[in-house]
């Protein structure tokens, strides 16, 4: 295994042929229903439109990686089973899971398909990480985004299985599996039932002055100046008034991207085998400008030239972008 795949998203089958002609090593999506954690209408794939999307694929040297990364609710493991199953069957080249009874079942049923642990599993110890390795037989750990390089270089020494980092997108800092803020409000989770702010709740509302409130189960999430440009309403990213701040503030995190264009050699040096782009529920033209841009980049360092990575600000979540805790130095 070389260092350095490229990994892009695929929300829909259009976008998946989009990131294969573009470049991508593979390709992660998922199907439509409560087994991947981007379950939004008009998005993944029926297993006919996987089936096809496989061919075309591997046709191209492309790999396909399935995303069963939710959690089944008591009792339903059946839907995770049979998506299992289906996958197999069509020939992904990976399972991205986080539930340690989907894990099994996998490992079980099909021990010739590569197991990855999704970012939703939270393991950011070597200790939870080995653990997976070791009763899973998981060849890969999607690392959380809060870890630096430093402690990216040192899991990798003290861990027997590949590593893939976010690089580009949805700089999320909620511990990964775990939040409920989705659930509080509108009764869908987002671990169990694939759905972070589900569209039927969401809603835009024009104020007097012009001004947009976006609304998410009733309750105003964000407000935006004329000028402004509305953002999704998520919890976690929205703004709130307080009676110490009257005027509004980010009280969970800012809608910021995550950027690490300019640390692709260091994350090499550290020893990251994938670099993962977020965006399954982006454009076909997201998709293509932000997969040529990185397959460039990393076509470039793995050739020993400097790398030439296109302005990428108007793809981005939010005005600004960050290298987030990869750009931290010093051991935490």
């Amino acid at each position: 295994m070389s260092l350095a795949e490229l990994i892009c998203p695929a929300g829909t089958p259009a976008a998946l042929r989009t990131a294969v002609d573009a470049g991508a090593d593979a390709v992660y999506c998922g199907f439509q229903d409560a087994t991947n954690a981007r379950n939004f209408p008009g998005l993944n794939f029926t297993p006919d439109e996987l089936a096809e999307a496989v061919t075309y694929a591997h046709a191209r040297g492309t790999k396909v990686l399935l995303a069963l990364n939710t959690y089944p609710p008591a009792g339903k493991v059946d839907l995770w089973r049979h998506a299992a199953d289906t996958g197999a069957r069509l020939g992904v080249d990976a399972f991205i899971v986080a539930d340690m009874g989907v894990a099994d079942y996998i490992a079980r049923m099909y021990p010739g398909v590569r197991l990855h642990l999704s970012v939703q599993a939270a393991a950011s110890s070597p200790e939870a990480i080995r653990y997976y390795c070791e009763n899973f037989g998981v060849k890969r750990v999607v690392l959380p985004r809060i870890l630096t390089i430093p402690e990216i270089r040192q899991i990798r020494r003290e861990i027997p299985c590949e590593i893939e980092t976010f690089i580009f997108g949805n700089h999320g800092l909620m511990v990964e599996g775990r939040c409920s803020l989705t659930n509080y409000l509108t009764g869908q989770s987002t671990n169990m039932d694939g759905v972070c702010s589900p569209a039927s709740d969401v809603e835009y509302v024009r104020d007097a002055d012009g001004s947009m409130s976006s609304q998410l189960a009733g309750f105003t999430i964000d407000r935006f100046g004329p000028e402004e440009k509305a953002g999704y309403p998520t919890i976690c990213k929205g703004r709130y008034a307080a009676p110490h701040r009257p005027e509004g503030y980010y009280a969970f995190e800012e809608p910021i991207s995550l950027n690490l264009s300019r640390l692709l050699p260091e994350l090499i040096e550290a020893g990251v085998h994938a670099f993962k782009i977020e965006g399954r529920q982006r454009s076909k033209s997201y998709v293509r400008g932000v997969v040529r841009a990185f397959r460039a980049a990393v076509d470039d360092i793995k050739a020993g030239r400097e790398a030439n990575i296109a302005d990428l600000i108007a793809l981005t979540e939010g005005q600004k972008q960050t290298q987030g805790a990869f750009e931290t130095k010093k051991w935490r």
